[in-house]
């Protein structure tokens, strides 16, 4: 893929910040000693941040959290890749390039991508081959919640929430220059990556600067026969065809700092070039433009002692590109989102937070693979959120009410007619929930919590007529769909002693109108550059569905002698989704996996082998084939140094060491046989920290 004048301008704003980086290191060296031993940052306290607004350490909901050392080991080109594995959490895997997040069996609109708590405006959830625009290069921390969130975050997050946290709009004093790079190579995809982050503050002012740059190659993968979504068989491969990308990226960021809070503006872009696998002479050119505002005031007097706001703006744009450089298709989509938390002095026992949100998104499609009209999303939600401490644990409640509504703008071009008419529909969705995080003894927890959330139907869902390149059919919307409604229930019992501990948790979730992508057995034929062709015919509906699973993490000090210490650890998920009106199972939803882990460690050094397990999933829809089980094994080695006074962590992984050929059963049918799991590969990778 060809170069960029922006591409350029990235990787050579990448390397600037890598040099200052160095170069303010080695400056940090000859400082005068006071200087040196002086703070250079406050830090906030490390509690989970996402749907946690109270900032409680006891909560009742099932999250995990990837950072520091861990996050930088699984750090991969997407979000997707990066949490595949996690306990509940799959990918959805169209590629290496575009692989979004699975939480227990539910994806597209039902998980809330977020950065920064802020929702990512982008055209993911419409179509497995739309990647989410947040690299994880640049990224500090990322919290995943499993199950429903949408008190706070709407009823997009009816399955979870992915919240991408980074220091663009930094929230703490800063009184020096810090920053990090990471430099990274290899892997299956022949990774070629970096980034680099510089920060500097006079303890009132901070500012925060990015870059970063990624560019991958065709994925390697196990010699293989793809074979297409009509069934036709290919030639053999060790590649996956069309699945190199070119993604740069970067950000500047500035804060007024005080003593009890801070206000703050970000500005970062992303552009990403890469190839859809379902098509093999197509280019994929997505960018994308934020701007975020976000502030903080602690400490105040009167009813509201805390007051949080927040304002985005995006503005994105997907254009699929054909082999002779025409643009076939482009998708955009603008728009704003402000949020507003006020956190209430205490009412007795029980301490709150109020808040408002509002979001507003135009989104387009035009050209011959548009299948859904220009549209336009409105939502308007009030929640407020509540908690109490009792001798039998902290207790947790709240309410969201919130409007939505969603126009289609009809046909732009009446000849020939595909949406009809100009068309509105209007939501009014409530949610609620109460949980429970009870301490029963000295390091034993019981969690629970109970809810019921709703959802709007997307624009696609609504009001969809036509064929979808992605999943090689010709989907339909049904204007008449209602809300999306589910009950949720969820158990966990956790247990943690020093270094060991074991969490096993169950869920169940039950829908009413569940909104399922249904094939109704015709064929639509339609005229393309080749004359008439046929496609499946798929229908949005409205069905009864049922999804329940469970959930298990332990971990075990094996060995702890002078320097050496020895862990086992294990995680295991297993997901049952079914469609309670026809008896067959829900699409896409993940078997049972396991991974076991063992970790050595000795003074700087930590090595760890991996085991990851899946088993075969052939309890699948009459639409889906079974998809085989496997058995993959990774090695990491890793090693903590001083480096021209920064600290190093350097790090080598190799994976699926023994060359299995491997299928992701997240993956739509229509695609997975084209695209194989990464091959055995070794990726080396370098970060500097001062």
């Amino acid at each position: 893929m060809s170069a960029t004048p922006f591409a350029a301008a990235c990787r050579a704003g990448a390397a600037f910040l890598l040099s200052a980086s160095l170069a303010a290191a080695a400056a940090a060296q000859t400082a005068p000693a006071a200087a040196a031993s002086a703070p250079r940052t406050t830090t906030l306290a490390p509690v989970l941040i996402t749907g946690n607004p109270l900032g409680s350490a006891a909560i009742a909901a099932p999250a995990t959290v990837l950072s520091g050392d861990e996050l930088t080991l699984r750090r991969g080109s997407s979000l997707g890749e990066t949490l595949d594995g996690q306990p509940g959490v799959a990918a959805s895997y169209f590629g290496p390039n575009a692989n979004r997040p699975v939480i227990r069996g539910l994806d597209g609109d039902r998980v809330r991508m977020l950065s920064n708590s802020g929702g990512s405006v982008d055209a993911s959830s419409l179509s497995f081959d739309h990647a989410v625009p947040i690299d994880p290069l640049v990224v500090e921390r990322i919290e995943v919640l499993r199950g429903p969130a949408a008190l706070l975050y709407g009823g997009s997050a009816i399955g979870g929430v992915v919240n991408a946290i980074d220091n663009r709009i930094p929230k703490a004093p800063l009184d020096a220059v810090s920053g990090a790079a990471e430099l990274r190579l290899g892997g299956a995809a022949r990774e070629r990556g970096g980034g680099a982050v510089l920060e500097a503050g006079n303890g009132r002012f901070a500012f925060h600067a990015d870059a970063f740059g990624r560019e991958t190659a065709d994925l390697i993968v196990p010699l293989h026969t793809p074979v297409e979504a009509d069934g036709t068989a290919l030639a053999p491969t060790p590649r996956v065809r069309n699945s190199a990308a070119r993604t740069d990226g970067g950000a500047l960021g500035a804060s007024w700092t005080f003593a009890s809070g801070y206000l703050g503006v970000a500005a970062d872009t992303y552009d990403s070039r890469y190839g859809p696998v379902a098509e093999e002479d197509v280019t994929i050119r997505m960018k994308r433009d934020h701007v975020a505002l976000a502030g903080e005031w602690r400490d105040l007097d009167g009813p509201f002692r805390t007051i949080r706001v927040q304002l985005n703006d995006t503005r994105y744009r997907h254009r699929e590109i054909e082999g002779d450089g025409t643009v076939g298709t482009t998708f955009e989509s603008s728009g704003g989102e402000a949020r507003i938390e006020l956190e209430h002095a205490p009412l007795g026992p029980l301490k709150g937070v109020l808040g408002a949100q509002a979001e507003s998104t135009r989104f387009s499609a035009l050209g011959e693979e548009a299948f859904v009209p220009s549209t336009r999303t409105r939502k308007q939600a009030l929640f407020i959120l509540e908690e109490m401490v009792s001798p039998f644990g902290t207790w947790s409640g709240g309410v969201r009410i919130e409007r939505a509504r969603v126009a289609s703008e009809g046909d732009a071009d009446p000849d020939p007619p595909r949406f009809g008419p100009p068309v509105e529909r209007s939501f009014t969705l409530t949610s609620a929930s109460l949980g429970n995080s009870w301490q029963l003894a000295p390091g034993w927890t019981l969690s629970g919590s109970l809810g019921t959330t709703a959802r709007a139907p997307t624009s696609f869902e609504l009001f969809a007529n036509g064929v979808h390149a992605a999943t090689g059919a010709f989907e339909r919307g049904d204007p008449s769909l209602g809300r999306e409604r589910g009950n949720n229930l969820d158990l966990a019992l956790q247990w943690k002693n020093g270094t060991d501990h074991v969490r096993l948790g169950v869920f169940a979730a039950r829908f009413d109108d569940f909104v399922s992508l249904e094939a109704t057995g015709n064929s639509v034929s339609v005229i393309g550059d080749a004359g008439p062709e046929s496609f499946p015919e798929f229908v949005f509906r409205a069905v009864r569905a049922e999804l329940r699973g469970i959930e298990l993490e332990a971990g075990h000090r094996l060995l702890e002698r002078e320097a050496w210490t020895m862990d086992l650890s294990g995680k295991l998920d297993a997901i049952r989704g079914s469609n309670r009106d026809s008896g067959e199972p829900l699409p896409r939803i993940a078997p049972l996996r396991v991974r076991l882990g063992l970790d050595a460690a000795r003074g700087p050094w930590l090595g760890r082998v991996e085991v990851e397990v899946a088993a075969r999933q052939d309890r699948v829809a009459s639409i889906d084939r079974p998809t085989p089980g496997y058995t993959l094994l990774n090695l990491a080695l890793s090693r903590r140094f001083q480096l021209g006074g920064m600290d190093a962590f350097a790090y080598l992984k190799a994976t699926n060491l023994f060359d299995r050929l491997a299928y992701n059963a997240t993956t739509t049918e229509t695609i997975r046989g084209l695209v194989p799991l990464p091959g055995r590969a070794i990726k080396a990778g370098l970060r500097l920290d001062f």
